[in-house]
């Protein structure tokens, strides 16, 4: 059901694929959404050109249907600047942080007319996914807004086994609605998929070798 070869993920590594990521922004960010100032400055020439961010555009018939990027050891410490709070205040989050290499999934977004279905959603996850767990981070982070008609959030948590941690009520884009922060952790999440058998594990990871499978596996 997921496997379509009319759906496909890459990472950006030139101008045409950034082109690509930022109609998908300028089409749901800016223009659907008012949370961007203009896509120009969302998606830089440094991020394509450096080991900085990781961006992820995914297509449909060749045409740009869904964008995500994956930021790599984030500053997590500026959460506590948008008024983090944590849902279980118990957590120790220093000590979280020493012990796991974070990634943060931010400015995911579907095209309106590819919303039906995972589809784009999940190619763009198995382009992330495979680069995260291959440089060795353990656990993404990612926020979605509880207002938004179009959030993430029940893919994130019914589909990938995401879970909240906290909530923050203002961040780096323009929106109003109250920020809801989740984590993945990344093992978890393969032996639950492995688990339950289904085609979206095997379609997650069937371009990973064995060495990646045994690392997720122990």
């Amino acid at each position: 059901m997921l496997i379509d070869d009319s759906v496909s993920a890459r990472r950006v590594t030139d101008d045409a694929g950034r082109r690509d990521a930022m109609d998908v922004l300028q089409a749901t960010y800016y223009r659907e959404k008012s949370w961007i100032a203009d896509a120009e400055n969302e998606v830089s020439p440094a991020d394509i050109a450096q080991e900085g961010p990781s961006w992820f555009v995914a297509s449909v018939h060749g045409r740009p249907a869904g964008v995500l990027r994956v930021l790599y050891d984030p500053p997590l410490a500026a959460y506590a600047e948008y008024g983090f709070k944590l849902i279980d205040p118990s957590v120790d989050v220093a000590d979280f942080l020493r012990r796991h290499r974070i990634a943060e999934i931010g400015r995911f977004a579907v095209m309106p007319r590819y919303r039906r279905g995972i589809t784009v959603a999940a190619a763009l996850m198995r382009a992330a996914v495979a680069e995260t767990v291959a440089r060795g981070y353990t656990h993404y982070v990612t926020d979605v807004f509880e207002d938004d008609p179009h959030s993430p959030y029940q893919f994130h948590t019914r589909v990938m086994g995401f879970f909240p941690v906290a909530t923050h009520d203002v961040g780096e884009l323009q929106c109003r609605s109250r920020r809801i922060t989740m984590m993945l952790d990344l093992k978890q999440a393969y032996k639950r998929l492995q688990k339950r058998g289904t085609g979206l594990f095997r379609y997650l990871t069937d371009s990973w070798d064995d060495a990646l499978h045994r690392h997720m596996a122990a």
